[in-house]
């Protein structure tokens, strides 16, 4: 059965190596058959969280950017993908701004089960994800039909490109091929 696939990169740079990594599972998930819809936060303009909880009561955010549209596409994809590179041993600003602003998620009727995290850092020592992947499942726990269903890490990787013929490229194929 084909799926929604939504990859959301938040490396701020241009071709990362974590978005290295989202483009191999897009490839992966397109070579079976899926729909691929890829995001990539640096192309975005969207404010962090008022805190107002608005979107509590009429299920939409009170910010008028990018987010927006952004949360609609997470709630209508089956399978959900953070891209991010490991900062101070925690996932990107960009990305727990954007993990904010899905707060109109919260209480709605989303599609995705599946929630898959693909990171890379200059640090190459084991858990070197470990928080990122916590915060995380901070977010997942949030969604009773949702689940944590799959990690790829690439440690010391820093500059762009770096990533080229590391394991986890094929590792994230592989995954993305696997949903």
């Amino acid at each position: 059965m084909s799926k929604t696939v939504c990859i959301i990169s938040a490396s701020p740079r241009t071709n990362s190596n974590s978005d290295r990594l989202a483009k191999a599972f897009a490839q992966g998930a397109r070579e079976v058959g899926h729909t691929v819809q890829e995001v990539r936060l640096r192309e975005h303009t969207y404010g962090f969280c008022q805190g107002c909880l608005a979107c509590t009561r009429t299920g939409k955010c009170v910010l008028q950017d990018d987010a927006g549209q952004i949360v609609q596409m997470m709630h209508d994809a089956n399978v959900l993908v953070f891209a991010t590179p490991i900062y101070y041993y925690e996932m990107s600003g960009q990305l727990k701004t954007m993990l904010d602003r899905a707060n109109p998620l919260y209480g709605s009727d989303y599609k995705f089960q599946d929630v898959y995290m693909l990171s890379t850092a200059a640090e190459e020592e084991a858990g070197t994800d470990f928080r990122a992947v916590q915060g995380l499942e901070g977010w997942i726990a949030c969604f009773e039909r949702a689940r944590l269903t799959g990690t790829v890490f690439a440690g010391g990787v820093n500059d762009p490109g770096q990533i080229e013929g590391h394991p986890a490229i094929e590792q994230a194929l592989a995954m993305g091929r696997n949903v």
